[in-house]
């Protein structure tokens, strides 16, 4: 009975996991889906945002992989396959940090000059993107190439035993700096908005634009905010264990950081459909189109056909001119 039970725990345990990282690919694949497709996003911070979207979605498959090769299941991996699953975890975060930092220095010389998008072209923003993956991959690689402690295991983590304690302090400190640096230039570009916005109230043209530019603004730190809330105390809880060793006991609250952290993931989506009227129509626009192309299968496929006096009717898509989304039937 005590095997039945440990295998049914585990098999549930796998298809929650499993559940829960779908969801988040999903959701962030319908992100950058959304940005590709309506062409009101072509501009360098949507851009950037979808890169972001695509930094959570490798993180979601990052954490799958990490929690789906724990606990009794990390006995069974190879060295290699270790620093793997753990380079994963730091590539999703460096490219989620580098994102954040982009799209504050994009908003900062934006918003300066009162603008709503920035002039960047689009090959500089791919530029930008592509350094910013390499960026992340050279960071990953570090732990497993540079700065590990198989040399001096005094040196080794606690909640990583391969990595060395001075990096996981080193690394640690880099991205709360990062943190606080973008917190700064949010709260200075909240600042000057609010210092310029009494200028322009008189003006109906200059305060709706000056509006759009806050509700931007909103928007995106309030992804900074729910990114701060969720990794900082994973971050706190490394830099602990950097500084302590096994003093801090990093490894009795390790795992609700790390599911603090995971969240954030699945955060981003939920905040663009909730402040964004048009990345929420547009999300309503694909799921029609998927409702469309899925009830079209099972048509095409049913071993029944049911004859009718009425004309066949099909189910359309359409994405009216004001953001809406709409599904409609035609006849054919």
């Amino acid at each position: 009975m005590a095997i039945e039970s440990g295998v049914w725990n585990t098999c549930d345990y796998s298809h929650n996991v499993t559940f829960f990282y779908n969801l988040v690919v999903l959701a962030n694949l319908m992100v950058m889906a959304a940005i590709f497709m309506n062409h009101r996003f072509h501009f360098p911070i949507y851009y950037l945002l979808g890169n972001m979207a695509a930094a959570d979605l490798f993180a979601g498959i990052a954490y799958a992989n990490l929690m789906l090769n724990t606990g009794p299941w990390t006995s069974t991996l190879t060295k290699e396959q270790w620093y793997i699953r753990g380079a994963l975890i730091d590539i999703s975060l460096t490219a989620s940090v580098a994102n954040l930092l982009a799209v504050a220095v994009e908003r900062h010389q934006t918003i300066i000059t009162m603008q709503l998008h920035s002039t960047m072209t689009k090959r500089r923003v791919v530029l930008l993107i592509v350094c910013i993956w390499v960026v992340s991959v050279i960071m990953g690689l570090v732990p497993s190439t540079v700065w590990n402690c198989e040399c001096d295991l005094e040196d080794c983590s606690t909640v990583a035993p391969l990595y060395s304690r001075r990096f996981l302090i080193f690394w640690a400190v880099l991205n709360l700096l990062t943190f606080f640096i973008m917190v700064a230039v949010y709260a200075r570009i909240f600042i000057y908005v609010r210092y310029q916005s009494r200028y322009t109230s008189q003006h109906s043209s200059e305060a709706r634009h000056s509006q759009t530019v806050v509700n931007l603004m909103k928007t995106i730190s309030m992804v900074l905010g729910a990114f701060v809330i969720c990794w900082t105390p994973g971050l706190m809880t490394l830099l602990l264990d950097g500084l302590l060793g096994k003093a801090s006991h990093a490894n009795a609250y390790e795992k609700f950081c790390l599911v603090i952290a995971e969240c954030n993931s699945l955060v981003n989506p939920i905040i663009y459909s909730l402040r964004d009227d048009e990345m929420r129509s547009t999300f309503e626009w694909i799921l029609c189109c998927l409702c469309r192309s899925s009830a079209g299968q099972q048509r095409k496929h049913s071993p029944v056909e049911i004859a009718s006096p009425l004309p066949e009717e099909t189910l359309g898509c359409v994405q009216k001119s004001d953001g809406q989304a709409a599904c409609v039937e035609t006849n054919n």
